[in-house]
């Protein structure tokens, strides 16, 4: 249980940041403009620096090569499953077609890059949480720019699925361009005393101070966005105490047991429990207002399993290491 006490200290430091986001809300100091303006920083600047800053700073090592490849299967592996289970639990659901998307959709994809890096670092170390999370995010991103676009799509004529959309993204660039950087340190090496240390390590720092905007507005943006929804609907629905359930404890507990049963690692195990029990992914709020899909319920959906992960989490990140240990 060592990783408990960094767990929890990140999961109350996030929520701090939602209440503060919460309350800037409520003051006015963030706004419509200014929360828009911050998503888009996020989604276009600091997301793709994050990631080609967790996978363009790891050291090139075979073990790291080999984690790398592994981690990128586990992740197809966990939305191919997610996906499948997702769509068997919303045939259940008959009406409100709309509200169903943002159901299916949010319980897929998970707020794996602004939430999972720090949290993943928190478990398994600074920088190694990231640079895993950073290859898991591959996966993620093809899922979401094929399948997740599929959800939305169903039953729209407006929304299409285009070859751009599934490889030209703000999540795929950046993970091909971190790759390559990871992949040029196994066959080019630099001098330390070389007159281009520094600016490589400039460029570093660069990716390194923009990927780090991440984590705290994304999550100031979401407290934001909880000011702006009826609290007393969202903690009184049915359906989104459901949905909570199974994103936050039954998928993570599923995808642990798996893991335990193919034979995993415990730290795949942790890997896989971890990505599987964080909040629903913010983005669902942003596509559900560009397509107009019942953005008030998706931004419930986001607000609730923010909140409620800071209590799950550390209760299933527990199990996980008790299942690992057996």
């Amino acid at each position: 249980m060592s990783f408990f006490r960094p767990l929890l200290t990140i999961i109350l430091t996030l929520f701090l940041l939602m209440i503060c986001g919460y309350v800037c809300r409520k003051k006015g100091i963030i706004d419509n403009n200014s929360s828009k303006a911050l998503s888009q920083l996020i989604i276009s600047v600091g997301q793709p620096m994050m990631i080609i800053s967790a996978l363009a700073n790891a050291e090139y090592t075979p073990e790291n090569l080999t984690i790398a490849w592994q981690v990128v299967l586990i992740s197809f592996a966990m939305h191919t499953l997610m996906a499948l289970f997702a769509f068997l639990i919303c045939k259940l659901f008959k009406k409100n077609p709309d509200q169903n998307k943002i159901f299916e959709f949010s319980l897929v994809f998970a707020n794996a890059g602004f939430i999972g890096f720090p949290i993943l670092d928190s478990i398994f170390g600074e920088g190694v949480g990231s640079f895993m999370g950073a290859f898991y995010v591959i996966s993620f991103h093809l899922f979401l720019w094929t399948w997740g676009i599929m959800i939305l799509a169903r039953g729209r004529e407006d929304i299409k699925l285009t070859p751009k959309k599934i490889f030209l993204n703000y999540g795929t660039v950046p993970c091909a361009i971190g790759i390559v950087l990871f992949l040029l340190k196994g066959v080019i090496t630099v001098p330390a005393d070389s007159v281009l240390t520094p600016v490589f390590n400039a460029c570093g720092s660069f990716f390194g101070y923009l990927g780090n905007l991440c984590t705290p507005i994304s999550v100031l943006v979401t407290g934001a966005l909880l000011a702006t929804i009826s609290l007393p609907k969202m903690f009184t629905s049915l359906k989104l105490y459901l949905h909570s359930a199974i994103k936050l404890i039954a998928f993570p507990i599923v995808m642990c047991l798996l893991a335990k049963l193919v034979g995993l690692s415990e730290t795949y195990i942790l890997l896989a429990t971890a990505m599987a029990g964080v909040p629903s992914a913010a983005t669902i709020t942003m596509l559900a207002e560009l397509y107009d899909i019942e953005p008030g319920y998706a931004s419930q959906s986001v607000g609730m399993t923010s909140i409620l992960s800071t209590a799950t989490l550390p209760i299933v990140m527990l199990f996980a290491q008790w299942i690992a240990s057996l």
